[in-house]
């Protein structure tokens, strides 16, 4: 289960409550307010609370830079000036709270992206629900042999089954332990009323790493967009990747101007080293130089053949 009673009961209650306002809102987004959006097999992303939108980016950009910015002739050419010259204020003057519920390894990755303001759920205070991440087959592979943080073929079905098994038992196992330490059941109630348990804070740490938590993450429209350049890239981990993707379709709701220009220039660019530009600029040029000669090392070569397709 993704979403508990008491965060349903919660949802269908913000959603049927109004409130006025004087403040810009975005309907496409206003569809979807407190709806979890499931991800993964007991993760969600909810958008909890969110401020201004593509025309607050203009505005703040036009307060900022003043005349100058008359020279762009509507606010889809200044927002694509601004992403393409890689301004960022202006794209700041937006905010978005995320309600996230993820697997504990990821949650230890995604807290790496330092720039957003984080609220977990605490295991000193309460106890975590009993709900494991479990790949699905197609997503256990073997590891990389080309890159040491990511992953190679895909294992055979019998291999992964046996992966899943393991997990799933661990998982189970190490819970079960983690209620025995704690004396009490995660649906309430002591276990055993002649043992104490162990406090909550002490318990927590046997819990395997797909144990799910969840957290309140609010960060600004700028730093949301290196976020998603960076994870919702094909070399992301898997895992962390359908989160990111979720939420940039969320940012196409709220922002679609800047969604564009951002899908445009960060996601659909790329961006070349002197070197690559020079060797680029030759073989535009009629000429057949070699990548050996300009400086450029054979993994540099192979990114760049990918990125133009130049094998």
């Amino acid at each position: 289960m993704t979403v508990n009673k008491d965060q349903l009961d919660e949802i269908e209650a913000l959603r049927s409550s109004k409130s006025e306002t004087s403040r810009v809102t975005v309907p496409e987004l206003e569809k979807i307010l407190y709806q979890p959006i499931n991800v993964l097999d007991h993760g969600f992303v909810r958008v909890i609370d969110y401020m201004g939108d593509d025309s607050a980016i203009v505005q703040s950009a036009r307060v900022s830079y003043g005349k100058g910015t008359k020279k762009i002739s509507n606010d889809q050419g200044l927002i694509k000036y601004l992403m393409r010259h890689r301004h960022s204020t202006p794209f700041e003057m937006c905010e978005i709270k995320f309600h996230i519920k993820l697997p504990i390894f990821i949650a230890r990755q995604w807290i790496r992206h330092r720039t957003a303001n984080v609220n977990e759920y605490s295991a000193r205070y309460s106890i975590l629900d009993k709900e494991f991440y479990i790949p699905s087959i197609e997503n256990i592979a073997s590891q990389s042999t080309i890159n040491n943080q990511g992953r190679g073929e895909v294992l055979s079905s019998e291999e992964a089954s046996n992966v899943i098994s393991i997990l799933k038992a661990d998982a189970e196992q190490t819970y079960a332990n983690y209620e025995s330490l704690l004396n009490e059941s995660s649906e309430g109630g002591v276990l055993d009323e002649n043992k104490s348990g162990i406090a909550r804070e002490l318990a927590r740490m046997n819990l395997t790493l797909n144990t799910y938590t969840q957290w309140y993450w609010k960060i600004d429209l700028n730093n949301l967009l290196h976020f998603l350049a960076l994870r919702a890239d094909d070399h992301a981990q898997y895992e962390i990747k359908v989160y990111a993707d979720a939420m940039l379709d969320i940012v196409k709701k709220w922002v679609p101007i800047t969604y564009n220009a951002f899908d445009d220039y960060r996601v659909g660019g790329t961006e070349l080293s002197a070197k690559e530009v020079n060797f680029l600029r030759k073989l535009i040029k009629g000429e057949k130089p070699s990548f050996e000669e300009e400086g450029i090392s054979k993994r540099e070569w192979a990114e760049l053949q990918k990125k133009f397709d130049l094998s």
